[in-house]
């Protein structure tokens, strides 16, 4: 097996995860600006609930006539008690920019390609050591 360093993964691809148990997010009623912020509430314990933060700064037009690229981030925390009982967090962050003139088909495929990265064998030793070799 090869590292992440030589990994190969598909572009184009399509990909739709499987088996697993259903997370159900609703909104926790936070404000967050150009967003929303949402929690699993079948987790019982408020303080042990995952959450999600979901933003969008969308594109503008520059009085030149050219525009900026579009925004589009989320975050996503799981706490967790550690063995000396006090309370951590796993968090990952994920962010997109694009362009308005790009297609749609290339942002989609931007997406499958870091949802790769982050399940990919090959990439398994990166993600679970840091190791940028096989």
């Amino acid at each position: 097996m090869s590292g992440i360093k030589t990994m190969t993964i598909k572009s184009g691809a399509t990909m739709a995860p499987t088996g697993g148990t259903d997370l159900v997010f609703a909104s926790d009623g936070i404000t967050v600006a150009n967003g929303c912020s949402l929690t699993v509430p079948a987790v019982a314990s408020l303080a042990l609930r995952p959450k999600a933060t979901v933003k969008y700064r969308p594109s503008v037009i520059s009085s030149d006539g050219s525009f900026t690229k579009d925004k589009k981030s989320v975050s996503y925390a799981v706490p967790f008690t550690t063995s000396k009982g006090t309370i951590s967090f796993r968090n990952i962050r994920v962010e997109r920019e694009i362009h308005p003139e790009d297609t749609a088909a290339n942002a989609l495929d931007l997406n499958v390609i870091m949802a790769q990265i982050l399940t990919d064998s090959e990439a398994a030793n990166f993600w679970a050591a840091g190791s940028l070799d096989s």
